[in-house]
């Protein structure tokens, strides 16, 4: 981090201790909030300059054995201050690990890394002062949820390494580290929704219940309240709201999938979902105005969406819509790609989109087709859900229903009319 007009002067490297003193600087600001810290603004921003003072040393010495030193001597001399104050004053180990991770960011800046080390700065800072926050979220977590989040490591860490990444059978269709990530994508949505539904509960009200509903499972969360819907007259309107909203989200997960798995279709696709999504939203401000405010809107109870048995049944589906994908786009064209979307979209939406985007990303079928084949998989997803409101939920929620889902149909086929 040197300036142009610095070089071959004497201060040269003064940016860089001056970046590293700004990095002390911010983390020890943090810590002088608490008077029953060994380390404030002046020891963080102290050992910030000592680390980049280390560094430089080291490398004018050419050895690595200056930062090792400074940082023994460091973590040392901040545990033994620790290890001398009154048995019932708390350990401070926050503390220590902090003054450590601002050594080993201010060498950063030394080496390069300013942009990294200042931004790892800014999380360690959010990480002490949320303190309070943080200990509140991890108490509100249930032995469900860590679960949760174990399998989607052995998903992620343990299944996915092992697998290969090569095609095999006909088509190049069965990839199994492809197949598996895509496992892990949805997953990672779904969990992210979950545990959020989880920790949110009912304190949110309705548009967070079916928001994160619509991210787990936007087919559990409109049979869930259909159920309640009919068994419970009066939140009819606040289940029409919460499942219009869970098939909005539909839309949202989409345009999350397009931009992660094929950017290439951003252009096609995501005017088309932005069309379905704004009809929608005039809908939901209609439904908004007419709502009664329900305080003890029930949450859905809704199966964890990183277990081994889902993990598997959905790695099945896909690999098998994949192959279908390509076999009918071999032999019928786009009618037979079109066919296996209304069928495969009727439960399942992102199994039939993940696997036209990947024919697109092989250049096997266009974008206009394969925008058809998405906006046709949700028609017939919609059309299922809305039959299930319809058998579960009674003749009343389904016209409710229907009004809403249908201008978000309406906005698809008008948008995709027009590609």
């Amino acid at each position: 981090m040197e300036l142009t007009w610095l070089e071959g002067t004497d201060i040269a490297h003064l940016p860089t201790f001056a970046a590293s003193l700004a990095i002390g600087l911010l983390i020890g600001l943090e810590r002088e909030r608490h008077p029953g810290a060994k380390a404030g603004l002046r020891t963080f921003a102290l050992v910030a300059l000592l680390a980049a003072v280390l560094a430089f040393l080291g490398d004018a010495l050419a050895t690595p054995w200056m930062l090792i030193f400074g940082l023994v001597l460091v973590g040392g001399m901040i545990i033994g201050a620790y290890a001398r104050r009154e048995a019932y004053s708390e350990p401070g180990t926050t503390t220590v690990t902090a003054l450590l991770v601002c050594f080993g960011l201010s060498a950063m800046v030394w080496y390069g890394q300013v942009r990294t080390a200042v931004m790892l700065a800014v999380v360690t800072v959010v990480l002490l002062y949320f303190k309070a926050e943080l200990r509140g979220l991890t108490r509100r977590l249930t032995r469900r949820d860590l679960i949760s989040m174990l399998q989607f490591a052995v998903l992620t860490l343990v299944i996915l390494p092992l697998l290969p990444d090569h095609s095999y059978g006909r088509y190049g269709a069965f990839n199994p580290y492809e197949i598996w990530l895509m496992v892990v994508l949805i997953s990672g949505i779904s969990l992210t929704g979950y545990v959020a539904l989880r920790l949110a509960g009912q304190r949110y009200g309705a548009p967070l219940l079916g928001f994160l509903g619509g991210l787990v499972s936007s087919t559990a969360t409109t049979l869930v309240y259909a159920r309640h819907a009919r068994g419970q007259p009066d939140l009819q309107t606040l289940s029409v709201f919460v499942i219009v909203i869970a098939n909005i989200v539909v839309l949202i997960r989409l345009a999350v999938l397009c931009v992660i798995v094929s950017p290439g279709m951003m252009a096609t696709l995501l005017p088309i979902l932005s069309a379905g999504f704004l009809a929608g939203a005039v809908a939901l401000i209609y439904l908004w105005r007419r709502t009664n405010h329900v305080d003890d809107a029930p949450v859905p109870d809704i199966k964890n969406p990183t277990e081994l048995k889902a993990a598997f049944s959905f790695a099945a589906v896909y690999a098998a819509v994949v192959f279908l994908s390509a076999w009918l786009s071999d032999v019928a064209g786009e009618k037979g790609l079109y066919v296996l979307a209304l069928i495969s979209g009727l439960t399942d939406v992102d199994a039939i989109a993940l696997s036209v985007l990947r024919l697109f990303n092989l250049d096997q079928q266009g974008a206009p087709t394969v925008a058809i084949a998405i906006v046709l998989a949700v028609l017939s997803n919609m059309a299922f859900k809305l039959a299930m409101v319809l058998v579960v939920g009674g003749k009343g929620l389904f016209r409710r229903c229907v009004i809403a889902m249908g201008a978000v149909a309406a906005g698809l086929i008008v948008s995709v009319a027009l590609i």
